[in-house]
């Protein structure tokens, strides 16, 4: 079966109300539940504490622009969105009672909605490597998100509002207006939610080190795949290294592995052009007076957590530049990125300079392909007949290539 049916087959057959399910060539698929403990990091609290530190002073609320929005969408109480909190993940797995020996997690890119893109991806890798391949949504992504934000005659209505408010907006559409509205209410957004699934990936990989997973070995090695901007949240996993239980991964990253700064993610699938404008604003060039107004925001990106400097250290290349690059020249052995040229979402070039460092002289492994085909950062692998040898041929490359260096 090649990419395109195999794409058409697993997105009609893997449902989400199914447990498990058989796909032939030796793989199943089974949907666990999980529930995040995390979630009181989020906005929406009216005081909070650091499990590590204690007690925080709570951020100041920001004012949210003057929009024409519904308020359950600049809603501040995110901790509150219970499908942010009670959610299931897929994994591919081989058959029978034994648990996987391997695992690798998959990460996916900003705004995502569906798996459906990434099911010939988990299966591919879940047959060539053998290991346990487990599909986990970022905060607010995928079945961690509200079904309203997907409504299409919700968003219809909110995209018009928008594109009122905004007449020159470029890139607003039915599919990116909640995400855009949500974060150009409030930018921290970004930065809570990711760090929300930062440190739900550590509760799932102490559960696997515990013995409490049914798919996977207590002493499983984990690697990583981050796509797009899952490859940040990638990133920081494998630098900080939580409680060393990620000493044996590897990690690839495909279409990442740039710095925030040099993303360019206005895209009718990603953001709009309003929002891109306010989260680099939040992020790089006003971040660092954000720190100092907001005592729960400094707490977390400051020396305090090794995870919060590190991502504050991916947001802008001019900022802690010593301890990223220290960082990547010690991962730099067991990280394989892959950026494509057409790709202008995260350009290759971007991937280098953040990989390589200022001087090119960290040693990891970049390598840029280019496909014979019309292709987008959205979609490496388009689903059209006419193109279908060419297309099977750079899915297999760049899943071969994964494989062989996860091996």
């Amino acid at each position: 079966m090649d990419y395109l049916d195999l794409h058409r087959t697993l997105k009609k057959a893997i449902l989400p109300e199914l447990d498990t399910l058989r796909l032939g060539d030796g793989l199943w698929v089974s949907q666990l539940d999980f529930t995040s403990g995390n979630e009181r990091i989020l906005s929406g609290e009216s005081h909070y504490s650091c499990s590590l530190h204690g007690a925080l002073d709570s951020e100041p609320e920001p004012s949210a622009p003057a929009l024409n929005i519904p308020p359950r969408f600049l809603d501040s109480h995110d901790s509150r969105i219970k499908e942010n909190r009670n959610f299931r993940y897929a994994v591919f797995h081989g058959a029978g009672a034994r648990r996987a020996g391997e695992v690798l997690l998959l990460f996916h890119g900003l705004n995502e909605k569906d798996w459906h893109k990434y099911l010939p991806w988990a299966h591919r890798l879940a047959l060539v490597t053998g290991k346990a391949v487990v599909l986990f949504p970022i905060a607010f992504h995928m079945n961690r998100a509200p079904a309203e934000w997907s409504e299409p005659r919700l968003m219809h209505r909110l995209s018009e509002q928008r594109r009122g408010d905004f007449p020159d907006v470029v890139g607003s559409s039915l599919s990116n207006v909640a995400i855009s509205s949500r974060l150009h209410a409030q930018p921290q957004r970004f930065i809570w939610s990711g760090l929300q699934t930062y440190f739900d990936v550590v509760q799932l990989l102490k559960v696997i080190h515990q013995d409490r997973h049914p798919l996977v070995e207590p002493g499983a090695r984990v690697d990583i795949l981050g796509y797009s901007i899952g490859g940040l949240l990638a990133q920081v996993l494998l630098m900080t290294n939580p409680e060393h239980l990620l000493d044996r991964s590897r990690l690839c990253l495909f279409c990442g592995g740039a710095l925030f700064n040099r993303i360019l993610p206005v895209s009718k699938f990603i953001l709009d052009s309003e929002t891109s404008a306010a989260l680099r604003s939040y992020l790089v060039t006003d971040l660092e007076r954000h720190l100092g107004q907001d005592p729960r925001l400094r707490h977390y990106l400051g020396g305090a957590h090794p995870e919060g400097l590190l991502f504050r250290s991916m947001l802008n290349e001019a900022v802690l530049g010593q301890e990223r690059e220290a960082q990547f020249r010690r991962i730099a052995p067991r990280l394989l990125a892959i950026a494509l040229e057409q790709d202008t979402v995260m350009p290759p070039s971007a991937v280098i300079n953040a990989l390589k460092g200022a001087k090119r002289d960290i040693p990891a492994r970049v390598e840029v392909m280019d496909f014979p085909y019309p292709y987008q950062h959205e979609d490496p692998f388009p689903s059209q007949v006419a193109r279908r040898g060419m297309v099977e041929g750079s899915f297999r490359r760049v899943f071969d290539t994964i494989a062989d260096f996860l091996d």
